[in-house]
């Protein structure tokens, strides 16, 4: 056999059949002839079967015509032998998606942010309610005297009891002030005259919003303060009656010789104190359980204009004192003074007042 005849049946090595141009491809399987000789047929299955390129595989994938891979199919002239086949590809999976669980916070966030705006707004309203329904003043001790011994025969009765001093400063009306003792006699105070403090004189009814802070600036100056509680007789149609009555009937000051009705006398309703009624000058109480129109009188006749610290005119130097102090019949024996003036002042020191009796 010749060298050319052992080439041909050599598999992969038969030569390309020509034809002539664009004549179409050959039908059929797609797959290169091969030699008529059947071992040289079995030969290339076999090289087929155990793995090595068939003329097939080779001719599709150098993109010759007609090495498709699909058989018995024929690709028109001009179609690119790079499209992708249709089918998916065998194995593959596809790729699952995750499910991520919502919070608790947002599956209710418009509930939550509801509930909390509510809150917020109840809060708020709890807030003001409390603010403006607190009182301006507190008290830290109601204030009851300790009753002394009873005066002498011949001794003159100093009315009322000493309270101690807590002070006189200005504060700002609004301010909270907390007093240690109540009803105060003294302490920190307003001072805007007519609305704060001084308070105009007059009596207020039980139902009038009346703060120390504004009539304690009425005993700086020397006035008269006169109080009863919410639950006594004061606070009656009645006892309104009669505290009309003390005032309408009140004197001028004692010192200064002051018109009723500049500076004193205030009538007002206070609860926080330790007797239905109370009589107050700076710095000194007069307790009492009813209502005794000539005894306030004669406790403002004796302390007023002599005890505050601002005075409104020149009190007289020359005052007969008395020797032993005493409580009214009937209440409390007052605390020992050191000197007490008494309720008779110089005319001529009406006189020398200041024209100007408003409050500084």
């Amino acid at each position: 056999m010749s060298k050319a005849s052992r080439r041909r049946q050599r598999p992969g090595t038969n030569p390309s059949t020509s034809r002539p141009a664009g004549a179409p491809p050959p039908t059929g399987t797609g797959a290169t002839p091969t030699s008529a000789n059947p071992a040289t047929a079995g030969s290339a299955g076999a090289a087929s079967t155990s793995g090595a390129p068939s003329t097939a595989g080779t001719a599709a994938a150098a993109g010759v015509p007609g090495g498709g891979a699909a058989a018995g199919t024929q690709r028109p002239p001009g179609t690119p032998t790079t499209s992708r086949p249709t089918t998916t590809r065998v194995g593959r999976r596809e790729r699952q998606r995750t499910y991520v669980k919502p919070t608790f916070v947002q599956r209710y966030r418009t509930a939550i942010i509801l509930v909390a705006a509510l809150a917020g707004v109840a809060l708020l309203s709890t807030f003001v309610f409390l603010s403006a329904s607190q009182p301006a003043y507190a008290c830290s001790t109601i204030w009851t005297p300790a009753p002394t011994a009873s005066p002498a025969a011949s001794a003159t009765p100093a009315l009322g009891y000493v309270q101690p001093d807590m002070g006189r400063q200005h504060v700002a009306v609004g301010d909270k002030v907390t007093y240690t003792y109540c009803a105060p006699a003294s302490g920190n105070h307003y001072n805007r005259p007519g609305t704060g403090g001084p308070i105009p004189a007059r009596v207020y009814g039980p139902s009038d919003n009346v703060l120390p802070q504004g009539w304690i600036h009425n005993l700086e100056h020397g006035a008269i303060v006169i109080l009863y509680r919410g639950d006594s007789a004061g606070a009656t149609p009645e006892g309104q009656a009669q505290l009309r009555a003390l005032y309408d009937a009140f004197p001028n000051s004692p010192v200064c010789n002051i018109p009723k009705g500049e500076l004193a006398p205030v009538i007002a309703r206070f609860d926080q104190m330790s007797t239905p009624f109370q009589a107050i000058v700076w710095g000194r109480v007069l307790p009492m359980e009813t209502l005794d129109q000539a005894q306030i009188v004669a406790f403002y006749e004796q302390w007023a204009e002599r005890t505050n610290p601002e005075k409104q005119c020149a009190v007289p130097s020359s005052s007969p004192t008395v020797t032993v102090s005493s409580a009214p019949s009937g209440s409390p024996s007052a605390a020992p003074s050191a000197s007490a003036p008494t309720s008779a002042a110089p005319s001529a020191a009406a006189s020398t007042r200041a024209e100007s009796a408003a409050p500084s």
